[in-house]
């Protein structure tokens, strides 16, 4: 592979590390404290989650919807509400799914088979939701007190008698996953090789699993240091991993990138494009709901402006992380290093004490940055 086609490739990897050792040396070494480092899949959690189902939706050909934020807002609402007045935590949970389902299922509908654009009808929906949630609420704050709830997205994983300044169990276990990592990866590379398939050279691939390795190595040590393995990190692992399953390996997946490239042709080979815009959206609406309930959770509580803009930071996530602007193209592997990316921009300028106005300006900067690297690497003016 030529230097050019493996700067392009890893681009907005090598970003990721620029950022990361740009804002340690400006925090003081702050940002790479332990707490700091757990904290960052934490608050960035509900970015993580509503990305993977964002770039489905950018997938069918650039479309976004406009309506995550207040439907997040809406299904912590009433999962809010219902602990409130007395009500368990599973059915909390079930109840505010169901309505991020219901949602899905309307706007999926309404843009597949009813042919609303996206935007017009994920921007009423933006209004609806949060208006709905407010009714809820009453137009007041809920403090969520009920301890399973809590539990289930902010506890963290540790073996009986261990402190949280050494949570051996963290180290042991990212061992384990590196190492099943690297097992994987050269039965899958067997594997191919038997079949025939083309594979990269062998030293690249153990460069990369080293890397790999390492760095997941390097994030247990810091999780040692501080309360161990949140268990929130299970939930976006499990969400991301489910995603980059079905956009990679599934042929259900491929219709989404077939859609994207050229509806037209796609709808003539056999697919219906209506189909795939209702479950992109529908997807992505129940990916909202449960990201309200997690980020309800590690905040403690609820109110009616919950989720402002939520829906932009999953939008940049996935341009920042690779997706094409005029659909077609991105993967969830570059969505989670822009979510990553954006986190690590978001808590750096935070901990080096940069003013909220320059904060807008620099994310703007680095959203529009990797636009114009899509449209220029790929040789696009528009949509063709």
């Amino acid at each position: 592979m030529k230097a050019s086609a493996v700067l392009k490739r890893y681009t907005m990897l090598i970003a990721l590390v620029v950022v990361i050792i740009l804002f340690s040396a400006l925090t003081g070494g702050r940002l790479l404290l332990a707490q700091n480092v757990s904290n960052l899949l934490l608050q960035n959690a509900y970015v993580l989650i509503m990305a993977c189902g964002m770039l489905l939706c950018i997938l069918t050909g650039g479309n976004v919807d406009l309506s995550v934020g207040s439907t997040l807002c809406f299904a912590a609402a009433v999962s809010a509400k219902i602990m409130s007045d007395g009500g368990s935590a599973g059915t909390a949970i079930l109840a505010s799914l169901i309505i991020a389902a219901v949602i899905g299922l309307c706007q999926g509908y309404l843009i597949g088979y009813v042919h609303i654009p996206p935007f017009i009808c994920t921007l009423a929906g933006m209004f609806l939701f949060r208006g709905a949630g407010r009714v809820v609420l009453n137009s007041q704050t809920i403090n969520i007190s009920n301890q399973s709830f809590l539990n289930i997205f902010t506890s963290y994983i540790k073996f009986p008698g261990e402190q949280n300044r050494a949570v051996t169990s963290s180290l042991i276990i990212c061992i384990i996953v590196a190492l099943c990592i690297t097992v994987l990866q050269l039965i899958q590379r067997k594997t191919r090789v038997s079949r025939g398939y083309d594979v990269e050279p062998l030293p690249a691939q153990l460069i990369k699993l080293l890397i790999i390795d390492a760095v997941i190595i390097w994030y247990g040590s810091k999780l040692m240091q501080y309360k161990g393995i949140p268990v929130m990190i299970i939930w976006i692992l499990a969400v991301v991993l489910i995603f980059a399953f079905l956009t990679s390996q599934t042929t259900f997946g491929r219709y989404f990138y077939a859609v994207g490239g050229n509806e037209k042709a796609t709808k003539l080979s056999g697919i219906d494009p209506r189909r795939v815009y209702f479950w992109a959206y529908f997807l992505m609406s129940f990916l909202a709901g449960f990201a309200g309930l997690a980020h309800a959770a590690r905040i403690g509580s609820v109110d009616g402006s919950m989720g402002n803009s939520f829906e932009m930071d999953a939008i940049a996530s996935c341009f920042i992380g690779g997706a094409s602007a005029y659909g077609g193209s991105g993967n969830v592997s570059g969505v989670v290093v822009g979510a990553i990316l954006l986190g690590v921009i978001n808590q750096g300028m935070s901990i080096y004490g940069l003013a909220d106005e320059w904060q807008y300006v620099v994310k703007g900067a680095v959203l529009l940055a990797a636009v114009i690297f899509d449209v220029v690497s790929n040789h696009k003016t528009g949509k063709s």
